[in-house]
């Protein structure tokens, strides 16, 4: 409770002291006349508007106009939002880097414009729509203010509509955006809004209403106003259906089944209960077209973290997992419906019978969350049927900051599961959490306190996790601390906790020199320092010491040296040999101090051959380590591109201790024939799991938001010590999906 007085108290201190950011105005005013969507700004309205203009540097400075200048034009009927972009190009005999037709593009360089709305004014969630020179789309949402590259995801699907066109010295786009796609309270007279534009021909990235280069350009604490002419109505019904066939082969050749037909149809319903509040409904939803996740090489004790792709958990996915910290979360949506198929040690389903989520907004300051699904029994892997409810409810205090406060309970009604923590036979695992989490006017200072206690049928105590961290950020100085307590018995069952019973602290800090040179466009030192212990003493130190380097041109270096102490509270194989092989591990109690240097470089992403390349070497608990990860990408645009992720892992351990080489190739193909029409063939080459996987995805977007897939995954076992049984199949399968969405 001291913690949360103390951030209270901050948050007060600056609020009496900063200096709110300056907002420009763009006013919107409704329109009678109808408007085709081609890209061209021929239609008479556009001509009678004044718009959003003068953009101001974000990058490679932020105190001056841009090079190239936009505008951005708005108009809006009684269901849709209409916006008009004009974007200058100073070299029209160059062309523009595109990286595909791919929907949802992203990078430093790739041309696009960008508009983002904060609907209810709180900047801290936000919806965020682009489109670039060849009227490729892509859509996403904003979450905790957008201060970090994570907290804007284009995993978010809706439907709207955008055209855009080339001429000689500039290119226009429009965008259509149905006022059912977004959420904002009726009676809205003006939403916090700002644009953004990355032009690859300058190398500039500028925004409408000034973003300090320190912060993202889609930060939320720098939006502009847009100004209704008059309050916003209800949208009226607003009732989405998206139903699903799907159907396939499996076939299992390790267990050595005969193979499989599968079908199964089902969808999801989006109900718009109010404006602002969406209930999201889903019945034996399917995720056979989620693309695989891109594999790494775990040298480390523990469990590597994937991101959430399934679009039912993703609209306000920020309300329920942005709890706790990185490696400390209480609610990790993944552990629904997703397990692990020991055979290959990749992620595969488990499948859901259906499931609900209440999410929004109740007023302009208090979001609330509700998730309920039950997943299906699956005696393979000796899971039984389990019910899992969460329900988050947040209230903004101040001007940006909140306080939350989360329930997760995971139950099986008729069976039971064994508790990852105890290996008893378990019925239910529950935790509650209570957060503050502060944001202060100018994004200066963030940061969060929290609290989070589990329960389980053992209650042996020692059952709470809490900590807190302070952010401080400037165009010079990056400065945080953070410290956490997590108890012995903390046990979140539908989380993502690395380790428990340890605590710890983490001090960092950096420096960015500014040059007036043309070659560095900043560059400084970093330091970092982690240090974990339990009741016996110290268990890890890491001392970090690195420089970094950002060029002009978007290239970027590293180069660090690190200081590591370990001291194992389970016997380990650094070497990760599988358990048939009866490696000799590191024993428990043991001690190790090592040190190793690190090195990064990353080319300019604008050019059509792009490189990087991480090398890592030194001491490495008794023996040493060394790494070698190049990558490299071609793309021939505007069709696609070819991409080889490489890492190598030599790993010498004294005798007895076991020594391995460990290679991970990913080569990927991503082939955009059209707007609509896409393939991307991904194979990764994994000598850790000794196993092959290829998956090779046909996407036909045939209408807006409604898809078919045709999907391929094969894996087989393949090993440098068992060369006789390489390219044995594993799994196959072949899986075809179409998806309809249809408003009613």
């Amino acid at each position: 409770m001291k913690g949360l007085l103390a951030f209270a108290l901050i948050t007060l201190a600056q609020i009496c002291v900063a200096q709110t950011p300056l907002r420009k105005t763009v006013n919107i005013n409704t329109t009678d006349t109808p408007i085709k969507i081609d890209g061209l700004l021929d239609d008479p309205v556009w001509s009678n508007i004044t718009p959003a203009k003068d953009f101001i540097q974000t990058f490679p400075y932020d105190s001056s106009l841009s090079t190239t200048q936009c505008e951005i034009y708005f108009t809006y009927d009684e269901s849709t939002v209409y916006i008009g972009t004009k974007c200058n190009d100073v070299d029209s005999g160059k062309k523009f880097v595109i990286l595909s037709k791919r929907r949802d593009f992203r990078g430093p360089g790739i041309e696009s414009i960008n508009v983002v709305f904060d609907t209810f004014q709180d900047q801290t969630n936000a919806f965020s729509f682009g489109i670039n020179p060849l009227g490729v789309q892509k859509e996403g949402l904003v979450v905790n203010g957008g201060t970090l590259s994570d907290d804007f995801s284009l995993d978010w699907d809706n439907k709207w509509r955008g055209e855009a066109q080339q001429f000689d010295g500039y290119w226009t786009a429009e965008l259509a955006i149905p006022f059912k796609t977004l959420r904002f309270p009726e009676g809205s007279a003006k939403w916090y809004f700002n644009a953004y534009r990355v032009d690859s021909k300058t190398n500039e990235r500028a925004t409408w209403n000034r973003v300090p280069r320190n912060f993202r350009p889609y930060s939320l604490s720098y939006t502009g106003e847009l100004v209704w002419d008059k309050p916003l109505p209800k949208p009226g019904p607003n009732i989405s259906l998206i139903p699903f066939v799907s159907a396939g082969l499996n076939k299992d050749f390790i267990e050595g089944t005969s193979t499989k037909f599968i079908k199964a149809i089902g969808g999801d319903a989006k109900i718009a209960i109010t404006p602002s509040l969406n209930l999201d409904l889903t019945i034996n939803p399917d995720f056979s077209q989620v693309e695989v996740d891109q594999q790494v090489t775990n040298v480390d004790r523990f469990e590597i973290f994937f991101p959430e792709k399934r679009q039912f958990f993703l609209e306000n996915a920020d309300l329920f997992a942005a709890f706790g910290t990185e490696d400390t979360r209480p609610f990790f949506s993944r552990r629904i419906g997703v397990a692990i198929d020991t055979a290959t040690g990749s992620n595969v389903q488990n499948k859901i019978y259906g499931g609900f989520r209440l999410s929004g907004k109740l007023n302009k300051r208090l979001r609330v969350g509700l998730l309920n699904m039950q997943a299906a029994e699956d005696e393979a892997i000796s899971l039984p049927s389990i019910n899992y409810t969460v329900a988050a409810i947040q209230q903004q205090v101040f001007t940006r900051s909140n306080i939350s406060a989360l329930f997760v309970n995971k139950q099986s009604f008729n069976k039971t599961f064994p508790d990852k923590l105890f290996g008893d036979s378990v019925v239910y695992n529950r935790v509650v959490g209570l957060e503050y989490n502060l944001a202060s006017i100018t994004n200066k200072w963030t940061g969060k306190a929290f609290f989070h206690h589990s329960f389980q049928e053992q209650n042996p105590g020692k059952q709470s996790a809490h900590g807190a961290s302070l952010f401080y950020s400037t165009q010079k100085w990056d400065i945080s601390w953070s410290h956490a307590f997590i108890g012995e018995n903390y046990n979140a069952e539908v989380g993502f906790v690395r380790r428990i019973g340890i605590n710890s602290i983490v001090p960092e800090i950096s420096y960015k020199i500014y040059p007036k040179g043309s070659i560095i466009n900043n560059h400084g030192p970093n330091t970092k320092i982690e240090y974990f212990w339990n009741a016996d003493g110290r268990t890890d130190q890491l001392i970090r010491l690195a420089y970094d380097v950002r060029f002009q041109n978007n290239a970027n270096a590293r180069i660090s040296f690190n200081n590591r102490y370990t001291r194992l509270l389970d016997d380990f194989d650094p070497t990760r040999t599988p358990e048939d092989e009866n490696p000799t591990k590191l024993l428990r109690g043991t001690s190790y101090s090592y040190q190793n240097y690190f090195v990064r470089y990353e080319s300019d992403p604008r050019k059509l051959l792009s490189a990087s390349i991480e090398h890592s070497g030194g001491e490495y608990y008794n023996g040493t380590r060394y790494e070698f990860s190049p990558t490299l990408t071609y793309r021939f645009q505007p069709f696609g591109s070819i991409g080889l992720i490489y890492s190598y892992n030599r790993i010498r351990l004294d005798d007895p201790y076991p020594s391995r080489d460990i290679h991970l190739i990913s080569p990927k193909l991503d082939l955009t024939l059209t707007r609509k029409l896409f393939i991307t063939n991904f194979m990764q080459f994994n000598t850790q799991n000794e196993n092959v996987n290829i998956n090779a995805r046909l996407q036909w977007r045939f209408k807006p938001a409604s898809d078919m897939f045709l999907v391929y995954t094969d894996n087989y076992f393949f090993s440098f010590d068992q060369p006789a049984n390489n390219w044995m199949p594993r799994t196959r399968a072949l899986v075809f999906k179409m998806t309809y969405w249809l408003n009613l």
